[in-house]
């Protein structure tokens, strides 16, 4: 056990260990977000907003920047030399329209307590249909890419919330798709550049010609710019 860790834990009068601090930076560079609106993820989160200078300080030697919103609630992590990952095409592109998604109902005040955009699967059909020239995946490509969306800490189906925030959502769809605030974080305004060109798009058979968004502007599925 580091004594880094020890000598934070005992500041802390008994309240967290060493072995709890090391666990919660773990989490935080696999996972690059801990939500507090996530219940297993509430303690982790407060042990990383109260101790941030200490957490920042542990991680900065591997090159990872740490920042918290207290607003919402959120803490994430950042590499400070991003590498090009392997995210492939279809990951990208629906991660970049989720963030358009997000950033157009965060314009007109459509949040959640917790800062997310519920959105459900016949708007995400048009929406993406609309920003890409091209249909949503189907069933079974869609349950994957929402399992690197949720990976990546920027976007879950509403079935594994998991937290409070989407309780109360009713719909006769298998599920909705939460849009979780840390995509503001994650995929920047040169991303969503991508999205435009991408938009250009207008059939399959020209999409191997033309510009695709780059899987360098989202981190891979197997987290390798961390």
């Amino acid at each position: 056990m580091s004594q880094f860790w020890e000598n934070i834990a005992a500041r802390t009068d008994g309240q967290h260990t060493a072995e709890e601090f090391e666990a919660a930076a773990y989490r935080l560079v696999v996972e690059q977000v801990i939500y507090y609106a996530d219940r297993h993820s509430r303690t982790a989160y407060w042990m990383i907003e109260r101790y941030e200078r200490d957490f920042k300080q542990a991680l900065a030697p591997l090159g990872i920047t740490i920042e918290v919103n207290r607003q919402l609630r959120y803490a994430f992590a950042q590499p400070r030399h991003e590498k090009a990952g392997t995210a492939s095409v279809s990951q990208t592109v629906l991660a970049l329209v989720l963030r358009t998604i997000y950033d157009e109902a965060a314009r007109i005040g459509q949040l959640t307590d917790d800062g997310e955009v519920v959105c459900d699967l016949v708007e995400l059909e048009e929406k993406y249909r609309l920003m890409t020239s091209r249909e949503l995946p189907a069933k079974g490509e869609l349950d994957s890419l929402m399992k690197t969306m949720k990976r990546w800490g920027i976007a879950k189906k509403s079935e594994e919330a998991g937290g409070d925030g989407d309780a109360g959502v009713a719909t006769s769809q298998p599920y909705v798709v939460v849009i979780r605030p840390a995509i503001v974080n994650l995929l920047g305004e040169a991303a969503l550049q991508r999205l435009a060109q991408w938009h250009v798009v207008t059939s399959p058979d020209d999409a191997p010609n033309e510009s695709k968004p780059e899987a360098d502007d989202a981190n891979d599925g197997e987290r390798e710019a961390i």
